[in-house]
């Protein structure tokens, strides 16, 4: 047998194994499979960024806890100051209410924010629950499918070994060089091998230039598609 005819032979081999491989991928229990995988993986990146969330926020209510504080004792401070040494004047006295009403400003803002904290600690808290209640769902489902699909993998799999080999076998006498150019369109065009079919290349179906139909025609077993790439073969 021939190069030409033993390519020709492994091609079709090699794009069975090719199409067995890309049902399995295509499997609607494995895409089932992977879509429950990837939701609980998304929902443990999510989990771990409420935790995140969670304990910026803890970091931030005892910032603000410390500086409630340091602002009450400053207020007392200054009532404990007026006390002691009341204003003498209008324009002391209204320095006192200015300073007064800006740590009370201060306290109240704080306390507001702090008030926003705990109400996104408490959503943080409901939305977690909920992540954690529809990851045990999925992940009771996902373990189920996971089972089931196993007996389903491996008979796939060694389905797909097998039309591999045999693959191998009808390629192994193959010229090496003429195997790896097989590889290299093979990147880029699937089959990488088409015939001729009435002047026409039997992958892209473009017309093939007169000089090289004059080549095959005078002998030229092999060419290259000058649209797609592909070797074309005349058997």
């Amino acid at each position: 047998m021939e190069q030409i005819e033993m390519l020709w032979e492994f091609q079709q081999a090699d794009m069975e194994a090719d199409t067995l491989e890309t049902e399995i991928k295509r499997s609607p229990n494995r895409l089932a499979l992977k879509k429950n995988r990837d939701f609980l993986l998304e929902q443990q990146t999510a989990v771990r960024q409420i935790e995140e969330e969670v304990a910026q926020m803890l970091d931030r209510v005892d910032i603000i806890k410390d500086a409630i504080l340091l602002q009450q004792e400053q207020l007392k401070a200054l009532q404990a100051r007026l006390e002691e040494n009341p204003p003498a004047n209008l324009e002391e006295a209204q320095a006192f209410a200015q300073d007064a009403q800006r740590l009370v400003g201060g306290i109240q803002s704080y306390e507001q924010e702090m008030r926003r904290i705990q109400q996104e600690a408490a959503d943080h808290e409901r939305a977690q629950k909920e992540i954690t209640v529809k990851f045990s769902r999925v992940r009771a489902e996902y373990e189920t499918q996971k089972i089931a699909y196993e007996d389903e993998y491996k008979e796939q799999m060694k389905a797909l070994e097998d039309k591999r080999h045999a693959a191998q076998e009808k390629g192994k006498d193959i010229d090496p060089n003429l195997m790896e150019r097989y590889q290299t369109i093979k990147k880029h065009c699937v089959p990488p091998v088409a015939k001729l079919v009435d002047g026409q290349c039997g992958g892209c179906y473009m017309g093939l230039p007169q000089v090289t139909l004059r080549n095959l025609k005078s002998g030229a077993k092999l060419i290259e598609c000058e649209s797609c790439g592909r070797m074309i073969i005349q058997l």
